[in-house]
């Protein structure tokens, strides 16, 4: 019999898990033994599969699939294997220092998201994409929208036409869209936008509305964003900061009756919805602000910015339009249309908006998966919308499942999060290309991201 190599990450194999985290094994297998497969094709689990990988590609599956001389072995028996998960509203930060943008990349992946889409880029962004796409920076695979269409960047049609122009010819992947758009400034963009084939994502601007929104052919509709104003009555009388944001102050007033005609529209377009409800239920929530004072993801953050956050929290409960039972309508109503998005057949695209109130990277994904299961989703469908509904969403037929020929990509978990979301948090290791990052590689990583 071939000898193997094996290591077995403990504590005595700690140096060799970091070694390994470290360098590329693009010509060495990685072989996950006799673990249980979630392969996300259908809610199932494929119990004791040894799974192997080599440049970047899963090449075998079974139960006695062969392994060359020299393979990486993760002895990975009563673990689970997933695919990783995508964030779909995230954000780096838009400075020209490489380093932060490196931590948050770090917080990602140390919490299974193997993809990301940055929701406010700049010309740094697109180089931080390459650096991550030759393997110079670690990171998750990255997607970019360019600086943000709003009501301050975008003062007449002409120059909303030609910031389209700009961000095709700079090669950003989407273009992300910021409240402040009118009628006027809007459909330039939007048929722009068309004609150069680079997706609008984001905001739906209060002057725009969901409706042309939906006709102009949104790639993604982020946050809900105008959901709540077109179902509920009277909107049209109101300027919009009596509307509150994402529609805050009226929701209690919402016409449930009105949710199917919007959810046809959507499904009809194809438009991507990308809820963010952790905004809603941890920002916007009834809650006071010292519910979430010894969270502890907020270690992860400067004092300062946490103090900022808190205000922001306190700001929302202390508004004179703030109480306690049109807030739970809010949150409530939230939940119905995303439940209603699901049963209707539009597809949900996992994202949270971090680093946002009381949303750090990496942690809040987590938070937004048990968010969409308390709308009513399974654990399946949750799971389904960081990884099957993106590979869909970004035309990537080779990722979201697992399944020979398929991207390594991937996520290993010490218990079953179809039984329960929560357990996506428990984190043994996550595999990037060609990359595998055992837990005392990402514990140690994360360990020096605390800032406080």
């Amino acid at each position: 019999m071939i000898r193997k190599l094996i290591f077995i990450f403990g504590v005595l194999g700690a140096h060799a898990a970091f070694a390994q985290a470290l360098v590329s094994n693009a010509d060495r297998e990685i072989v996950f033994k006799s673990v249980n497969v979630i392969p996300m094709d259908k809610e199932t689990v494929l119990k004791d599969q040894t799974v192997v990988v080599r440049n970047g590609k899963i090449i075998a599956m079974g139960t006695n699939p062969k392994i060359s001389s020299g393979a990486l072995i993760v002895e990975a028996q009563g673990k689970y294997l997933l695919p990783g998960w995508s964030e779909m509203h995230a954000h780096v930060p838009a400075v020209d220092d490489f380093t932060p943008m490196k931590e948050v990349l770090m917080l990602y992946l140390a919490n299974g998201i193997t993809t990301i889409r940055g929701m406010l880029g700049n010309a740094k962004h697109l180089e931080l994409r390459a650096k991550v796409r030759s393997g110079e920076v670690l990171g998750p695979n990255f997607y970019t929208t360019g600086p943000a269409f709003s009501g301050q960047t975008v003062k007449t049609a002409a120059r909303g036409i030609e910031m389209v122009r700009e961000e095709k010819a700079a090669g950003y992947d989407y273009l992300k869209l910021l409240p402040g758009l009118t009628k006027e400034t809007f459909p330039g963009i939007a048929k722009t936008a068309k004609e150069l084939g680079i997706g609008m994502v984001g905001h739906v601007s209060f002057a725009v509305g969901v409706w042309a929104a939906i006709d102009a052919g949104y790639s993604s509709i982020d946050h809900l964003d105008g959901f709540v104003e077109a179902i509920t009555p009277g909107v049209d009388t109101l300027a919009e900061q009596e509307t509150g944001l994402f529609g805050t102050w009226i929701a209690y007033a919402a016409d449930t009756t009105r949710i199917p005609k919007l959810i046809k529209a959507l499904k009809d377009k194809n438009i991507r919805v990308v809820p963010t409800q952790a905004i809603a239920e941890r920002w916007l929530s009834p809650l006071p602000a010292k519910e979430y004072a010894n969270d502890p993801d907020l270690k992860y953050l400067k004092a300062e910015d946490v103090k900022s956050w808190m205000n922001a929290k306190n700001g929302y409960n202390n508004n004179p339009k703030f109480n306690k039972q049109r807030a739970e309508a809010f949150v409530s109503i939230r939940r119905k249309l995303i439940l209603a998005c699901q049963q209707g057949g539009v597809e949900l695209l996992l994202g949270c908006d971090a680093p946002q109130v009381l949303n750090v990277p990496g942690f809040a994904t987590h938070h937004e998966m048990k968010y969409l299961v308390d709308a009513g989703l399974s654990p399946y469908q949750a799971l389904k919308t960081g990884t099957v509904n993106v590979a869909s969403y970004l035309k990537k037929p080779d990722s979201g499942t697992i399944k020979t020929g398929n991207v390594s990509d991937l996520v290993l978990l010490a218990s079953n999060p179809l039984e329960n979301i929560s357990h996506t948090k428990q984190i043994e290791g996550v595999m990037i290309g060609t990359r595998w990052l055992p837990k005392t590689y990402l514990d140690s990583e994360l360990k020096k991201l605390e800032k406080q």
